[in-house]
């Protein structure tokens, strides 16, 4: 299997607190895998750290390319590292709430489009059918999150779990190897997280995209991913096969405690 995401003895400290420590992680192409954990274990910093925002104290993340090329993250800003494959969503929602919802994936398309200034000012030929590709595109990721109905409301008009799905396909929109979702399934009642598996589940199957999440549904977990690394303080407490971690003792003491 090709990997598309590596990760080797990713370590980060704040100040006294080591909010990571030594932690691997490989995830191979057409993977739906699992970061899982109590809060505060590290699962978001580990996030923050594969895609920018955070330079980690000591490790290596590698992304691969579609042509086996492999790209050092370390150190790179943000917006490079997503230029390069790799797209996220996050915690807290974080939508441009007066744009409109088709809006809000076009902005997605930027780091795919090439017209400049001059042809945004000249709204020649070419930046016009540029245009029309990227509506085109995000209306079409519109309805794979079942969204394509309220494509000219304000995002800030949304239910919650429609927000989720939104920021979903605007990390889509930037034509990602590597999806990385951000407890997806927060704030969802059952229904909607039905729907969010089969979404998942068809985001990969149509746009061949690797995905790795963190989530606390361990209904949805267990539903859509193949395989799973536990957290703990910042390390790795359980990693392999979904069903056989998520029986595993330490993790269910990890999750539940003990008598």
């Amino acid at each position: 299997m090709k990997p598309v995401l590596e990760v080797k003895g990713l370590t980060r400290d704040f100040g006294g607190l080591r909010a990571l420590n030594e932690l691997d992680l490989t995830v191979n192409e057409g993977e739906i895998v699992a970061l899982i954990g109590p809060n505060g274990a590290g699962k978001t910093t580990f996030f923050n750290c594969v895609t920018g925002i955070y330079k980690p104290t000591e490790g290596t993340v590698h992304l691969y390319g579609a042509n086996g090329e492999k790209h050092l993250l370390n150190g790179r800003k943000p917006h490079l590292i997503t230029a390069l494959g790799m797209a996220r969503t996050f915690q807290n929602i974080r939508l441009f709430s007066d744009m409109t919802v088709l809006e809000n994936v076009m902005i997605g398309r930027h780091c795919r489009t090439k017209a400049g200034i001059w042809g945004a000012l000249t709204r020649n030929p070419a930046t016009r059918r540029e245009e029309q590709e990227s509506i085109d595109i995000s209306y079409s990721l519109l309805e794979t999150v079942h969204l394509q109905d309220l494509w000219n409301e304000k995002a800030c008009n949304l239910a919650y779990g429609a927000q989720r799905r939104l920021e979903i396909a605007r990390a889509l929109a930037t034509e990602p190897r590597m999806l990385l979702l951000d407890e997806p399934a927060a704030g969802m009642n059952p229904q909607e997280t039905e729907e969010l598996m089969r979404t998942i589940a068809l985001i990969r199957q149509r746009y061949r995209v690797t995905i790795l999440l963190i989530e606390h549904d361990m209904k949805l977990v267990s539903g859509v991913c193949e395989e799973i690394t536990v957290l703990e303080f910042g390390k790795t407490l359980a990693q392999g096969d979904t069903k056989e971690v998520l029986s595993s003792p330490e993790v269910v003491k990890a999750y539940l405690g003990e008598d």
